[in-house]
């Protein structure tokens, strides 16, 4: 026997996890503010692994303009500040031999658009995933109708479907917005 309640949880799963990745995402980006959240997709060489900078370090936001990077060890100086030279974060770091510091740049016009736009593409992503998850909701529906699920059940399935899909939409319009108004805040 199909159960209707169970497919669409697994769809509104589906969907939050496109939520949840989309904020991920957007956190990564940078909107002119420090945010030590930009630096999590940085990997350090530490002994001969790749791990996370948080790994070799703690990252602290001092002021509004300021990530500090103070690593545990000494000798990560070097391969702390060539991974964030190295990384798409494009700041450069400022060593005094007990912190590394990133001093965040006021963005330019052109930049804050370059940015919006990048959220927005991300955004579209998360709504594509998020259409794709009651797509698939639907076909498992029409799936279980040929194999004995009344017609009823499966509309008010389908529609049920749609409401968990139009509110998830607006969550990602809602958290996009957000994020364009951060960045275009100066």
């Amino acid at each position: 026997m199909f159960d209707v309640k169970q497919c669409l949880a697994d769809c509104e799963e589906r969907m939050d996890m496109s939520v949840m990745h989309l904020e991920d995402k957007l956190a990564t980006i940078r909107a002119g503010k420090a945010n030590v959240h930009i630096l999590d997709d940085i990997r350090v060489n530490s002994y001969g692994s790749m791990v996370g900078l948080n790994a070799v370090s703690s990252v602290t936001t001092p002021d509004a303009r300021t990530i500090a990077i103070k690593p545990w060890d000494k000798s990560m100086f070097r391969p702390i500040e060539k991974a964030i030279i190295d990384s798409e974060v494009g700041i450069m770091p400022e060593n005094n031999g007990e912190i590394i510091r990133l001093a965040i740049p006021p963005l330019t016009e052109e930049r804050r658009k370059l940015l919006t736009k990048q959220c927005g593409k991300e955004a579209e992503e998360a709504k594509v995933a998020v259409r794709n998850a009651r797509r698939d909701g639907i076909d498992k529906l029409k799936k279980a109708e040929k194999d004995g699920l009344s017609e009823d059940n499966r509309k008010d399935a389908e529609e049920e479907l749609q409401k968990i899909h139009d509110k998830k939409i607006k969550e990602i319009e809602k958290i996009l917005e957000v994020k364009n108004k951060e960045i275009m805040t100066v």
